[in-house]
């Protein structure tokens, strides 16, 4: 099924009727028609569709907008691949040792969600000076001030200060004299906020086209973005939380309110989410997913290579797969859970997990890959610790991430093999667990810890009875699995703590999680301990450590530095 994102064509379309002045993008069309020969409403939607389809031309398996790439820095997984030399830009960022503003990985995923703003900006001049007979110019408007947000939003999880091209109607001149340092940190998430508002008061409940941002998807991501912004990161010499805004968190509350969601909830089953079959895609969980496709009319269709690096080497099926983005040994710890059926909270690493023996949070299984079980649940495919399964001969462990690749059963219909895998499976962005979890954390933060815990409970309900695939387990491959929900009252501080470990569960090899432990200033802490603790199970760590003030963000990268005569500032800790 065609989708907006994949209309790619629409940009040739484009860059022969008007002039636009493209920020770092490589598209930058001449002017051949008259003014009001462009300023039609069919020119416009094909410049919104061409906004939309950057979103997934301009990533790849280097620079993936899931940011699996960049997550390799938290404790929920290693860089994986052939070796540390494999790859060794992100190897660097993995143990924080060696990052250079020269390297490439940073540089081009600077470039990448630069030209993809740029694309949306041209949109919005486009759609300002149409005429208003055109009957979808506000909302089409608002759809493209909710993609500007979301490509500001990665730029600025990942550097943190950064320029923000919010006037679509810059001069070249005026693009060179941005500054990022021109706003505070606050100020910064507060822009993002202000685009968000704009598309969350003028969207529709429904789209018809499935890719296209809806009233609840912006509610989610102003959730997000007020929670980010709710830990101040406001002292320039410093990286660390300064304070925790009580008003920000109450807008947390606000966007989260289920009011807001009557389409959406909780798929009867986490796994669900990460299904390509048709009739499991844009479920009710999905707030808004990058749409890909299959069987379009196009050589590989509008596929998505982003994850092509992370299948495993299977002979005879995953054929080259590159076996990135592994599951780590703290991630897998962190699924136990005790005789009451809970997390272990402090003390989950003091052991490994042992499958036979220990009980598990049934994520565990839906998460990570692991031998002795079956990859994607395909008794075809039996995992077990040889060089199938760890391209490294186990550098990397053994351990194989389930929520980003496909049942090698399904190859030629939702797993395609071109010059890496790929898969027409979406990539959800917003999905209502991570809204409940945000709305609890906040009522934590509030000392509202009842209610808190109520969510939490029903992320852990759920998760209970998502057993669709894996029922079978404790009868057929011996494994425990036990899970419960929280019971009593609880301080403000185990609330908190109860909630930090419920995001982990939930969202395991999201890419979340980096992000997360920088936002609540737990960086430092918890990942030095990681290290510490990992040796033993990874030896690339011997010589890792994270720098506070330092390591929380990207270095802003050289060329840009270098190409913004002055006008850029380099990130604290960084040279």
């Amino acid at each position: 099924m065609k989708t907006i994102y994949q209309s790619i064509c629409a940009i040739c379309i484009i860059c022969s009727l008007m002039s636009c002045s493209d920020f770092l993008d490589e598209h930058t069309p001449q002017a051949t028609l008259s003014d009001e020969q462009v300023k039609t409403p069919e020119n416009a939607e094909a410049m919104v569709v061409s906004a939309y389809a950057i979103f997934t031309s301009a990533e790849d398996i280097n620079s993936s907008f899931s940011m699996w790439n960049f997550d390799v820095r938290s404790d929920d997984a290693y860089k994986g691949g052939n070796g540390t030399s494999d790859g060794d830009v992100f190897h660097q960022l993995e143990v924080q040792q060696g990052v250079l503003t020269t390297n490439w990985n940073i540089n081009d995923i600077w470039i990448r969600l630069y030209n993809s703003i740029s694309r949306v900006n041209s949109a919005i001049a486009l759609l300002n000076e149409t005429d208003e007979s055109f009957a979808m110019k506000h909302q089409r408007l608002a759809e493209m001030k909710f993609l500007r947000a979301y490509g500001h939003f990665l730029l600025k999880r990942l550097f943190k200060n950064i320029p923000f091209v919010v006037d679509e109607n810059l001069s070249y001149d005026d693009y060179n004299k941005l500054s990022n340092t021109t706003y505070t940190n606050n100020e910064g998430w507060q822009l993002i906020i202000d685009d968000l508002m704009e598309a969350y008061n003028t969207l529709p409940q429904t789209q018809q086209d499935k890719g296209r941002p809806t009233k609840a998807s912006a509610a989610a991501f102003l959730a997000k973005v007020y929670l980010y912004k709710a830990y101040h990161q406001d002292d320039v010499k410093s990286n660390q939380v300064t304070s925790i805004d009580k008003g920000d968190l109450e807008k947390v509350i606000e966007f989260t309110n289920p009011a807001l969601y009557t389409n959406y909830g909780l798929e009867d089953d986490i796994h669900n989410n990460f299904r390509p079959e048709d009739q499991y895609e844009n479920g009710k969980e999905s707030l808004w997913a990058i749409q890909y496709s299959r069987n379009d009319g196009s050589t590989y269709g509008n596929l998505n290579w982003s994850y092509g690096l992370i299948p495993p080497n299977i002979p005879g099926a995953t054929d080259g797969g590159c076996d990135f983005y592994k599951p780590s040994q703290n991630l897998v710890n962190a699924y136990k859970t005790g005789d009451n059926g809970l997390p272990l909270l402090d003390n989950f690493n003091e052991k490994d997990y042992d499958k036979a023996n220990d009980n598990a949070d049934p994520r565990l299984f839906l998460t990570v890959g692991m031998s002795g079980l079956p990859y994607m649940f395909n008794k075809n495919y039996m995992m077990d610790e040889t060089s199938i399964w760890s391209r490294s001969n186990g550098l990397y462990g053994y351990y194989v991430s389930l929520k980003h690749n496909v049942d090698p059963a399904l190859i030629d219909s939702y797993l395609i093999k071109g010059s890496y895998w790929a898969s027409s499976m979406n990539r959800i962005v917003f999905r209502y667990a991570d809204v409940l979890l945000e709305r609890a954390e906040a009522y934590a933060q509030l000392g509202q810890t009842d209610q808190a815990i109520a969510l939490v409970n029903q992320i852990r309900s759920r998760a209970a009875s998502s057993t669709q695939m894996i029922g079978n387990y404790p009868g057929t491959y011996g494994v425990k699995m036990y899970i419960s929900n929280y019971k009593g009252s609880y301080s403000k501080e185990d609330a908190i703590k109860i909630v930090k470990m419920e995001r982990r569960l939930e969202l395991g090899m999201e890419s979340e999680r980096f992000f997360d432990l920088v936002r609540w200033g737990d960086a430092a802490t918890v990942l030095n301990k990681y290290y510490a603790e990992e040796i033993d199970n990874c030896a690339i760590y011997s010589n890792a450590h994270f720098t506070s003030n330092k390591d929380e963000y990207l270095p802003i990268p050289y060329s840009q530095l270098s190409a913004s005569n002055g006008h850029y500032t380099q990130n604290i800790g960084q040279w």
